[in-house]
Order: structure tokens, then sequence, then C-alpha cells
């Protein structure tokens, strides 16, 4: 049987009259807390109590994998409401949907913007159908819950449809990736916002510690001489670039191709309901939403998602650094640096007493892995796509969502729980700076790299410092080593840069 007549089967069978066996099976379910709903394969029951419809119910059965539900991200639930909203004000602009449709659309969605009705939306994150299932959930959704705030009973679709109304010139391939745009940019403001917080916490210890002075250390070995304040401030300085980047990649994500429906051409779309409803969206986020110049491409263009996923990775990787520079500074205690002190907030082992372990920056460095992999998975979806769909974008939103999430949350326990608690081993540092070789480096212009070389290699093969070395042979006076040799001057301190 070729796939025409498989299908063509398919809907005869759909359209026999039922038994009455089958109808009386059917009243019996009511009676018992489900109502009847249809689609293309037939009927189905429903729980009674349920706003979604026989969609959502099919794809609760076929995607039982993550059990990662829609809503488990709120911003995505309420970024599809805004999207449905705007494309019914936009419909009405057009002349396309009728005023009474959209105040009940209106009502469902300030509802779910208040935030009921958001345990309806449970289809899980993997899903087939480039997001069919998600689409429809939300449709079916919006559809009853503006039914029974008009008055009307779930199901009496007549009054306002799920496909007709809630999804009037529209396909899940316009729909679905502009939720999930809109979903990403509401969540960015958390992540920033996380960042600049972080950012704030590495600044103020930096101004605590300005003026203490300790060595620096490329490729792990000693270095010149620099202060705490420094190296703090860097941290600090080097995490704001990061909110400069995710508030550029934010806006590869503005281009939207509502408008485009199923593969950019706009079939079914009323001329001029493409800009009505950018702008509409424009309105409701308070950013400059606008419509995709060719709407062909933006329905399987992937690039607002691969730009902003990269920047998402370029904070892990700038997080998982500063970590594993914490790691390195508080390791020991008596057999590492030693350098600094965290907050020691859980025991380190189960068999070493007294062991207290730099927990909050592992991890950190964990969720820098995670979102390192979610990125990769973004890239995958995103080249994966055939034609004019990619199919993929569940997997696109699920993973930047969830790295948006892990990166917030993360930089939040990591400010709280460490950062802001963090001392420092003056003690440590002093001896450090009076041990180290680094400093000879400092003496170049003044007895030439060759003499200094010598002096730097004599006091390696003693194990003695080079300080010790230098009074020995009489190369500086005492007045000489405080002027040429003081590590807060080496380290070129200036403090205007670092305002209190």
């Amino acid at each position: 049987m070729t796939r025409t007549a498989r299908f063509a089967t398919v809907l005869a069978c759909c359209c026999l009259p039922l038994t009455s066996i089958a109808a009386d099976a059917q009243k019996k379910q009511a009676t018992q807390g489900t109502r009847i709903e249809h689609d293309l394969l037939g009927e189905k029951a429903v729980p009674a109590d349920a706003y979604y419809g026989v969609q959502t119910a099919r794809a609760l059965e076929n995607f039982q994998i993550s059990n990662v539900p829609m809503n488990y991200y709120p911003e995505f639930v309420e970024a599809f409401a805004i999207v449905k909203v705007a494309a019914a004000r936009a419909n009405t602009s057009v002349g396309a949907m009728k005023p009474e449709r959209l105040a009940a659309i209106e009502k469902a969605y300030e509802a779910i913007k208040a935030g009921r009705y958001r345990d309806q939306f449970l289809v899980d994150w993997y899903q087939g159908g480039a997001g069919t299932s998600a689409n429809m959930n939300a449709n079916e959704v919006m559809a009853n819950v503006g039914l029974v705030l008009t008055g009307h009973k779930k199901g009496e679709y007549q009054y306002l449809d799920p496909h007709d109304d809630l999804n009037m010139s529209q396909s899940t391939n316009d729909s679905y990736p502009t939720a999930i745009k809109i979903a990403f940019i509401l969540r960015n403001a958390k992540v920033i916002d996380q960042l600049q917080q972080l950012a704030k916490s590495f600044r103020a210890k930096g101004n605590q510690y300005l003026e203490i002075p300790k060595i620096g250390r490329t490729e792990l070995q000693d270095a010149v001489p620099m202060t705490v304040g420094q190296e703090f401030h860097a941290f600090g300085a080097s995490l704001e670039s990061e909110i400069d980047l995710l508030k550029d990649a934010e806006r590869y994500l503005y281009a939207v191709n509502m408008g485009a429906t199923a593969i950019g051409s706009g079939i079914n779309a009323p001329r001029g309901y493409a800009q009505a409803v950018a702008k509409e969206l424009a309105k409701l986020t308070g950013k400059p939403i606008v419509s995709a110049s060719d709407l062909f491409a933006a329905t399987w263009d992937q690039q607002g998602f691969v730009v902003y996923s990269g920047a998402l990775k370029s904070v892990a990787i700038k997080l998982s650094k500063i970590a594993s520079d914490l790691i390195l500074l508080e390791s020991g205690p008596r057999a590492g640096l030693n350098e600094i002190d965290m907050p020691a907030i859980q025991p380190g082992s189960s068999i070493m007493p007294g062991k207290v372990n730099p927990v909050m920056p592992e991890l950190v460095n964990i969720i820098a892995f995670r979102v390192v992999g979610n990125d990769a998975g973004v890239a995958m979806a995103a080249h994966s796509g055939q034609l004019q769909l990619n199919a993929y974008e569940p997997l696109v939103g699920l993973a930047v969502m969830e790295s948006q999430q892990l990166l917030a949350r993360g930089m939040d326990a990591l400010r709280t729980k460490c950062v802001d608690g963090i001392t420092v081993n003056e003690e440590v540092l002093s001896r450090f700076l009076e041990e180290t070789v680094g400093i000879v480096t400092a003496l170049n212009p003044v007895i030439g790299y060759e003499k200094a070389t010598e002096l730097a290699n004599e006091a390696y093969a003693t194990n003695k410092g080079l300080l010790e070395i230098i009074r020995e042979k009489h190369v500086l006076t005492e007045e000489q080593i405080k002027e040429l040799l003081d590590p807060v001057k080496l380290a070129n301190l200036d403090k205007s840069k670092y305002p209190r």
C-alpha cells in the first residue's frame, strides 16, 4: 500500500460513524472524569479537568523521555503566551480575527502571565515533529483557558478553536522558534544580573586586598610581582566583558519569522500580518523585535541560536578558568599554594578527618562543562536541519535554557558561598615573595640580563631566595633593594583604576 493510500485509509477510519458500543464506552469514560476530543487519528479521552486537548494527550503518551516538561522553564510558557496573544492582536488588526475571540485570548494570556495554568504545559522537551506537540499544547491550553474565562466549557471549540483561532496565520515552524527566542531573551536578563553581581563581588574583594603584594605566575612558574587586588579586579573585569558579549548576542534573537507559516511563503497569513505581529512582540517584550528580511531563510536558519549559545559557552569558559584559579590558589593547605582561604561550607571527606574541599569552584566547573556540551548539541542541531525547516529546535531550546539556568544559579552560589567570604593568607604571600626568583626580572635594566640570569641560576641551584643571594654578594644595598625590588612598586599598581 502506498503512503497516500495508507493516509487515505486513516482518514476514512477517522470518519467512520461510531458504533453504539464505542459511544457507550465514551459516555462511561465521560462520567468517570474524561471528555472526548478528536483529531486526525480519531477520538481520544482527555482528563475532564485538563486544559490541554487531544494532541497534547497523544504527545504525553508518545514522548515520555526526559520528564522535563515545557513548564520546567516558566519563561518559555510565558513566551509562548506572548507569541499567541501577539498573533491574535495582529490578526485582529488586519481584519482576520473577530474581536470577541481576541478578547478571550487576551484573558488567557493575562492569566498565564500571572502564573496560572502553567501546570498544563506538560509536553516533554524531547519530542519529534519540530515542536508541533509543544505548539499544540500551547494552542489547546490557551483555547480552553480562554473558553472557561469567557463562560464556556472546555472543548467548546466552536467559540475558540486551538487551530482556527490560536494558530491563525501561524505554523509551528514560525511560532515555536519565535517562542524559544522570546524565552531566551526573557531569561538573558537573569544571567546578566548574576554576572554583574559576581563581577561586583570580585571587584570588592580586589579593593579589600588592593595593596597586598604577591608573586604572579605564568605557566604555573614564578613570574613577577602583582597585588592580590589586581588579581581579583582582573577576575571582575573579565566577567564584565562577558556581560557585553551576552547583550550583543541577544541582538541576534530579535529577528523572528512570524508570518512565514510553514516554510517562509506566508501561506494562510494575510497581508501585513508579519509586520504587525513583530510590532506586537516588540511591545510585549520591550525589545526591538523585527520581522526577518527573508522569511524562507529565517525558518531554517539557526544563526541567532548558535550565536547566543556561543556567548553562554564563552561565559562558562571564563567562569571555569576563574574557578580553577581559585582552586589552585587555595590548594593545600600545607602542601599547596595556600594563598587564599575559602569559606568552609561542608566536610570534604568521608575518610580523611579535617579535610575541606573547594566545592563551589568545583561546582562551577561541572556547570561549565555541561554548558560547553550543550553548545555542542546546539551546533549539531543547527547544522542537521534539512531544506526548508530545522526539526531539531526542541534540543536547541532545552540546551540553551538549561545553560542559562545552570549559569545563573552557579554564579549566585559561587558569589554567596565562596567569593564573598574569601580571605588572604598574607604570611604565605610574604614568604613566597621572599623566596621567589621571579623578581630578578626587575634587575635586568640595572645589572643586565646575563648577570641577572647568573643570580637566578645560583638561587635555584642553592635553594636560596634571590634576595638572600643579592645580600650575600652585595649586588645591591638595602636602600636599593627597597627602591628597586619593592613588590608593590614592581606591580605598577595604579589605584586610580580601581575606584572604591
